[in-house]
């Protein structure tokens, strides 16, 4: 498969999925407006950090007025995902030098793994799947910061009275509620969201950070149970 082809294939496997990235990216600039950040600052958070659920964290917790190093490590601890998809991803790239690995792992996303992974082991033998993984990575980042720009603008011209911010709390639930689907998963989503509201009024914001763990901690012990039943 010639470089073209690759980058072509990538694009078609991934277009049916970046229209589902519109309005997840619609929401993350009216969060950040709605936190009190300014156009450069928000457009800022989408080219830097470049992961919409840490993202609607982030600002939700900059809202808040939270401490800044609770906002980098909630930021962290969201996208420690990111991690065991490098690592699966990385014999897949073995071959690549450093100044394609940069920045074929900061257009890493959800998506991009899926799509990714799914056909590189299909077909452990493609040819140039760097380039595919470009083809199907790169529209998705266009997409994300086009459709955040849209937010921000949006975010900019809705009055502070329509408290806008509501809405991400609900997007969290839509991502969540479909990937519960085994006990280890729901454990960890009841444990993890119920030690969060308790853990509200925690100094410097520091509940979402205690559910979070609290939720990891609860998933793994409850697989490992399952398991050794």
């Amino acid at each position: 498969m010639t470089r073209s082809n690759a980058f072509n294939a990538g694009l078609v496997a991934m277009a049916p999925i970046s229209a589902s990235a519109l309005p997840f990216g619609v929401m993350a600039g009216i969060a950040a407006r709605e936190a009190g950040l300014d156009v450069a600052a928000s457009m800022g958070m989408s080219l830097v950090i470049f992961a919409g659920a840490s993202q609607l964290a982030a600002a939700q917790l900059i809202g808040d007025g939270a401490w800044a190093g609770v906002v980098v490590l909630t930021a962290l601890i969201i996208n420690l995902r990111f991690a065991m998809y490098s690592a699966s991803l990385a014999p897949h790239f073995a071959y690549l030098p450093t100044r394609w690995k940069a920045p074929l792992a900061y257009l890493l996303t959800d998506q991009a793994y899926a799509v990714c992974i799914t056909r590189f082991i299909r077909h452990p033998e493609m040819e140039n799947r760097h380039w595919f993984y470009l083809g199907a990575a790169l529209p998705l980042w266009v997409v994300w910061l086009t459709a955040t720009a849209a937010g921000i603008l949006i975010g900019a011209a809705v009055p502070p009275a329509w408290q806008l911010g509501f809405a991400v709390p609900l997007i969290f639930l839509a991502l969540m509620v479909p990937t519960v689907h085994d006990r280890p998963m729901a454990v960890a989503a009841v444990a993890g969201g119920g030690i969060a509201l308790l853990a509200h009024g925690m100094p410097f914001n520091l509940g979402m950070v205690t559910g979070a763990l609290a939720g990891i901690i609860a998933g793994v012990v409850a697989e490992r149970a399952q398991g050794a039943a």
